[in-house]
């Protein structure tokens, strides 16, 4: 499996979500115990080395699973968290944003897991709305506070890095500003791109996206996602399921891409884990068919969408045409106007000429 940096560690790029573990409304015990902690060793048998959790998960639940399945955990196992929510006795989502309640959120979770240090701790910025996947509204004299409680915490070794979730462009420009960013957690999937300028400045800046809601947002009535026609006809074509064909297609938008799909079944993980694999169709012209455009509700700018973006390049840099599983660079549905940047070629290959200025109009 492809492997990407997550601060000090280097993962496989398809990881496991532990949100689905507990019971209904990631409320209370799992319905099948003994299945979740199947589920869990199962993931490590496979070779999954990124685990992603969080203390208000059940409250409590998923994390301990995690540490009756796992502990003693593996050296490489990236064990990764977030902060900054909290649920009450009927199981609704809190928001708790204040610095104690970062630190004590950071404690909770290295005391149900039983760990010293965590990989890393997602600041969940919690917006107004009901709306997780919506970014929360910038609130400078806070955020600085929160930054600074993350800091102190990584300071004292209670976690190795510090990453950020339901962010704008803003929050992780003022974060750069002060401190390393080792992943983003948006929300981002094939029919919604509303984070793409935070995408695009974190492949910029070589820090890990890891997207939630791939499969569509949970908090809707319907499935745009996977209910996609393209996305079916890829499927039955490929012979896989939708979501496989979804989570490939998200795999496939950018080396940095991190992901994290949650089950509670072992069938189901297995599934996950073979999206890695999978080689999503071509046209005799190279293009593969289930490129971001044909799917996106907006279409991606070929210029900066900010000051952090990734600079468009020549297309001469672009390299081979290629699927998803072939391991050339770019893939064949790299998002247009982002194609061979050398900043976001793997180490090794990237250029040191002097960018220049992409000029061919995108294609209608």
């Amino acid at each position: 499996m492809q492997t990407y940096p997550l601060g000090q560690f280097s993962v496989g790029r398809v990881g496991f979500g532990a949100m689905q573990l507990p019971g209904p409304g990631v409320l209370g015990p799992p319905r099948d115990h003994d299945q979740a902690i199947a589920v869990l060793q199962r993931a490590i048998e496979l070779g999954i080395n990124h685990i992603d959790t969080a203390q208000f998960y059940g409250p409590n639940v998923a994390n301990e699973l995690i540490r009756e399945a796992l502990n003693p955990y593996p050296d490489n196992l990236a064990l990764v968290s977030k902060v900054g929510g909290d649920r009450d006795e009927q199981g609704n989502w809190l928001p708790a944003q204040q610095p104690d309640d970062l630190r004590r959120g950071i404690e909770d979770n290295l005391r149900t897991l039983a760990a010293d240090r965590l990989a890393a701790v997602n600041l969940r910025v919690m917006g107004a709305g009901d709306d997780p996947s919506s970014p929360g509204e910038v609130d400078r004299e806070l955020f600085d506070r929160q930054l600074s409680a993350m800091i102190k915490a990584r300071d004292e070794g209670l976690i190795a890095g510090i990453g950020l979730s339901s962010i704008s462009l803003e929050h992780l420009q003022i974060a750069l500003d002060r401190t390393e960013i080792v992943c983003v957690q948006n929300a981002y999937n094939l029919v919604d791109r509303t984070s793409q300028p935070v995408f695009n400045a974190c492949l910029e800046h070589g820090i890990a996206f890891v997207p939630f809601f791939p499969l569509g947002s949970a908090f809707t009535p319907d499935n745009p996602v996977l209910g996609h026609p393209a996305v079916r006809r890829e499927a039955a074509k490929l012979g896989r399921t939708p979501a496989q064909i979804a989570l490939a297609w998200t795999l496939s938008v950018a080396p940095n891409v991190l992901l994290i799909p949650g089950t509670s079944s072992v069938g189901h993980l297995e599934e996950n884990t073979a999206v890695a694999d999978i080689e999503l169709t071509t046209t005799s012209s190279g293009n593969s068919t289930t490129r971001p455009e044909r799917f996106s509700r907006r279409r991606p700018s070929p210029r900066c969408a900010g000051p952090l973006s990734a600079s468009p390049r020549s297309r001469r840099h672009a390299g081979p045409r290629s699927t998803l599983a072939s391991s050339a660079y770019p893939p064949a549905n790299w998002p247009e106007g982002h194609r061979g940047s050398p900043r976001t070629q793997p180490p090794g290959q990237r250029r040191t000429r002097r960018p220049t200025r992409w000029s061919r109009r995108p294609r209608a």
